[in-house]
């Protein structure tokens, strides 16, 4: 009687048509595999029968990348910002699918991964997005490894294309002056302010309701964001890390620009009669819903044209307000803190462009400090205020 192959023992044979088969057992299953030559059954069987004895399932056997990738999306969506979730899904649709999904999870290399990295920049694909296309691929694989399908990660040694640092575009703070100015009198103009003077993200402004604002103690809760969202249009969010939920102190200055913003919200409400739908906002639409930012747009470059500055971002006030910040000295641990950034090493590679100015400013403190002193001199000014007496 035949014995029974058993856990991990493999088999190596020839078809008539004269492709290749290799044959291993996992789980009491036979999972076959057919190349073209001896030698890549052998090299196949070899890496399989380790990873079987590293823990490999037969799942990680059997399912293809793409039958992974559409499992790992269901279950880390509901873990995720829903725009986060969006992102994902389209790159792992446009991008992973198409050229790796066809691949058995295990049998994914490192040069095959390397490769669609290479194709995707012959396309034209940045490099930023090409690593945003890595990030998901690594971190789903990363599940991957921690589910028993693989047992090690084939993206964590490819070499990802240099990003191309932009130049950042800020107002230094004779501009914000000039700007400031030009939108006296405009209907965001306590917008424009409140992103000079906080640096919060767009989302986050529009996020604002007058419940998160304390007038006495002169600070507001950053809570929420509105962002838009892929088929379901404007919807409020939370932030998406635990740094984003934080409390911003304001000056005194911008609190009297809020009273004197909350008059003409109060002159719109009354405006508006019937069609004021309530929502609490700070910066509403003027019927009180919320904002799409581009309504925003338009004011925000005519007014830096009116003030004849840089044709910027909106999104370059927050880098302006980060800049302006430490240049003034305030300590990089508040800087991070009032952005909502994560991590203080995230602000400082932002605006390291701020510290080559900052690193001139402590050499100067250092001078000072570090100033020759004339021992001799100093001791006779001692003996002469109080002499010495030899006793």
């Amino acid at each position: 009687m035949a014995r029974k192959r058993g856990q991990n023992e493999g088999t190596i044979y020839q078809r008539k048509d004269g492709l290749w088969i290799v044959q291993v057992t996992i789980q009491s299953k036979r999972v076959s595999k057919y190349f073209k030559t001896q030698s890549e059954c052998r090299e196949w069987l070899r890496n399989t029968q380790s990873q079987i004895q590293n823990g490999l399932t037969l799942a990680g056997v059997q399912t293809t990348l793409k039958e992974f990738l559409n499992q790992w999306l269901i279950s880390y969506r509901s873990s995720v910002h829903p725009n986060t979730s969006v992102q994902y899904e389209g790159i792992i649709r446009l991008h992973l699918i198409p050229v790796l999904g066809h691949l058995k999870l295990k049998d994914l290399r490192t040069d095959q991964i390397q490769a669609l990295y290479t194709g995707e920049t012959k396309r034209g694909t940045s490099p930023r997005m090409i690593q945003y296309i890595h990030a998901v691929l690594r971190r789903a694989l990363n599940i991957a490894l921690r589910w028993g399908l693989i047992n090690r990660n084939p993206a964590l040694s490819v070499t990802l294309p240099k990003l191309k640092r932009k130049e950042m575009k800020t107002l230094n703070d004779s501009q914000v002056r000039v700007f400031l100015s030009a939108a006296k009198g405009l209907r965001h103009e306590a917008l424009f302010w409140m992103a000079v003077f906080t640096g919060l993200r767009e989302g986050e402004l529009f996020g604002l309701k007058w419940s998160d604002l304390d007038w006495g103690k002169k600070y507001l809760k950053v809570q929420r964001q509105l962002q838009r969202i892929q088929g379901k249009g404007m919807v409020f969010t939370e932030p998406k890390t635990a740094a984003g939920k934080r409390m911003i102190v304001l000056s005194t200055a911008m609190v009297a620009k809020l009273r004197e913003h909350l008059d003409h919200h109060q002159q719109e409400r009354i405006s508006a009669g019937d069609r004021w739908q309530e929502h609490d906002l700070l910066f509403p639409s003027t019927l009180g819903t919320p904002m799409d930012p581009s309504n925003m747009y338009k004011d925000f470059k005519d007014t830096l044209k009116k003030a004849g500055l840089p044709d910027i971002r909106f999104h370059d006030l927050r880098h302006t307000a980060a800049t302006l910040m430490l240049l003034q000295g305030t300590h990089p641990k508040i800087v991070q803190e009032r952005l909502g950034h994560s991590d203080i090493s995230l602000t400082m590679n932002t605006y390291s462009h701020v510290l080559p100015s900052m690193q001139e400013e402590a050499a100067e403190k250092m001078d000072e400090i570090l100033v020759p002193i004339d021992v001799g001199e100093e001791l006779n000014k001692v003996g002469e205020s109080k002499p010495y007496f030899r006793v």
